[in-house]
């Protein structure tokens, strides 16, 4: 079995073509999206059509869960993006999506961690930055969840860990936003040091073993990152071009 894996599309439609592009032709049966999937000033009505259409497992992220809950006036910029583009079929699709989801018995979805939309699971922030977590704190997030290959998204971060009781976790990256910067619980960064769309791939082997590929993908970045400073976020537009957060310490 091999399934692609999808997560923080963010609205960037020409990223998340080309990497459907790229699954087609490695001929990949079934694909799955982690969530924060509109949000974002680029095109988040038109990723949603074109995602409604496709039908994948999908499941909400953390500012899926901000469109349905929050009001106008208390998003953020993203959010409040999006929101005024998003029609009621939309707002409806992004309404009946799971929290989580168990794909099959060995494969588990979720955002950030199986009990947080909000919480980084294979980095930990510390008042010096972001750093990749060790083992032990990935298996304090795990929150009871036994499957044998987690798969989750949130921090933009490509990364796979293959725990000491066999377990696999997959971040495969973002598909439309290589770098940003948050607060929460202290200011870092999140960079990924290039513009290329990111997704991953987990296969199961013969021997019944699960491993990851992460993947990188080519497209019009430019044109997305003009996109940005026609909406007026300079901060995206830099991302989408560099992979980098302007003025970030290196």
């Amino acid at each position: 079995m091999r399934i692609a894996i999808l997560s923080d599309i963010h609205g960037n439609l020409a990223a998340l073509d080309a990497v459907l592009a790229d699954i087609t032709r490695r001929s990949v049966g079934i694909t799955v999206n982690l969530g924060d999937t509109l949000s974002g000033p680029l095109q988040p009505a038109e990723t949603a059509d074109r995602l409604m259409t496709l039908g994948l497992p999908t499941i909400r992220g953390n500012h899926e869960r901000q469109l349905l809950t929050q009001a106008p006036e208390a998003m953020g910029a993203s959010d409040a993006y999006a929101r005024a583009r998003l029609a009621p079929q939309h707002m409806g699709w992004i309404a009946g999506l799971p929290e989580t989801l168990s794909l099959t018995d060995e494969v588990f979805l979720c955002h950030g961690t199986p009990d947080s939309d909000l919480a980084y699971f294979l980095e930990t922030v510390e008042p010096t930055g972001a750093r990749a977590a060790t083992d032990g704190e990935v298996e304090d997030r795990m929150a009871g969840c036994t499957a044998p290959v987690v798969l989750c998204g949130h921090t933009h971060m490509p990364r796979v860990r293959r725990l000491p009781n066999g377990q696999l976790v997959v971040n495969p990256g973002s598909v439309g936003l290589p770098a940003y910067e948050d607060d929460r619980p202290y200011p870092h960064v999140m960079e990924t040091g290039s513009p290329h769309a990111r997704y991953a791939i987990i296969e199961q082997g013969q021997d019944g073993v699960w491993s990851a590929e992460l993947l990188t993908v080519d497209y019009d970045w430019d044109t997305a990152a003009r996109l940005a400073d026609e909406h007026n976020r300079p901060d995206w537009a830099v991302a989408l071009r560099t992979g980098r957060m302007q003025g970030a310490a290196r």
